[in-house]
């Protein structure tokens, strides 16, 4: 088993590795390679540095998103064929209509810094990007309502989270994180417009995915969609209020706040069209002050 040439051993190597599974996607995906066999890769890759733009200065390994999908759903082959079987459908009949629901998960792991090391002088903070398939369901052809063949039941453990992205950096950062996650919202949003053909059980299936952004905390939510942070008098993060309304009014509350709406607001506080005070302007903005790169959605877990 040991005593084996090295290219046995390469092979046998690779299809342990994460997205060695063949996989395409309908339609190609827009602006990411086609190959599949794409193992970890430079977090940095994907990002188009403008002239102006700072190197950033830290380390990050990832893997690309539509191969941790594939890999992902290949662990859950075993689960899914049950799933079918349970609900009495005919596996061969059901080879498309499959939705999976992807919840997304981000927060900063604290100082990892080196006590005595002399490695690369990188930020002494990391932050780690990771997923878990909630479901899968199937809407069988003919049929009205979708049926569920695959609910995680532990969604909140370590064991169904499944890592993305590492990067040393401070959650702080909103620089360089936009630099590293970018290129993984824009995976994710060429994910949304296309469906994933995979071999599952032995016959090729059809995939459509939905990201839901509960996995952040309040700190990380401010941060991706540009938001000033916690102390700001603006308390919400998906509604304008300020500490002296929410005080008067714990009740009537509605979700008014989007992604585009956030973008609109930081080139108004970039550009200050009607030359206001910083005051004027940072109360017509509501509490965004930097360019907001992920949307995330408010759903509850």
């Amino acid at each position: 088993q040991i005593f084996q040439p090295l290219h046995t051993l390469r092979s046998a190597e690779k299809e342990l590795l994460p997205g060695f599974h063949q996989y395409e996607w309908q339609p190609a995906l827009k602006n990411v390679s086609s190959s599949w066999d794409v193992g970890i890769i430079d977090g940095l890759s994907g990002w188009t540095a403008s002239v102006d733009d700072v190197p950033a200065d830290t380390i990050s390994r990832r893997f690309r998103y539509d191969v941790a999908l594939v890999s992902a759903l290949k662990d859950l082959e075993e689960d899914i064929m049950e799933g079918l079987r349970e609900r009495g459908l005919d596996d061969s009949t059901c080879t498309s209509g499959f939705t999976v629901v992807v919840k997304e998960s981000c927060d900063g792991m604290g100082d990892v810094s080196e006590k005595h090391g002399s490695g690369p002088a990188v930020p002494e903070k990391a932050v780690r990007f990771s997923f878990t398939i909630m479901s899968i369901n199937i809407r069988a052809e003919g049929e009205e309502d979708a049926v569920t063949i695959f609910q995680e039941q532990k969604p909140n453990s370590e064991l169904s989270c499944r890592p993305l992205c590492l990067m040393f950096v401070d959650e702080s950062d909103h620089e360089t994180l936009t630099a590293i996650l970018g290129p993984v919202v824009a995976e994710r949003k060429a994910m949304l417009e296309s469906r994933l053909i995979l071999s599952v059980g032995g016959l090729l299936r059809s995939f459509r995915f939905f990201f839901r952004g509960t996995g952040y905390d309040e700190k990380m939510v401010r941060e991706m969609e540009g938001l000033e942070a916690s102390g700001s008098t603006y308390v919400c993060t998906l509604c304008d209020s300020t500490r002296a309304e929410a005080s008067q009014n714990m009740v009537l509350h509605s979700i008014t706040r989007s992604h585009t709406e956030n973008l609109e607001r930081y080139e108004m506080w970039r550009t200050n069209p009607f030359s206001e005070s910083a005051e004027e302007l940072r109360d017509r903005v509501k509490g965004v002050s930097a360019k907001p790169f992920m949307e995330t959605q408010p759903t509850l877990d």
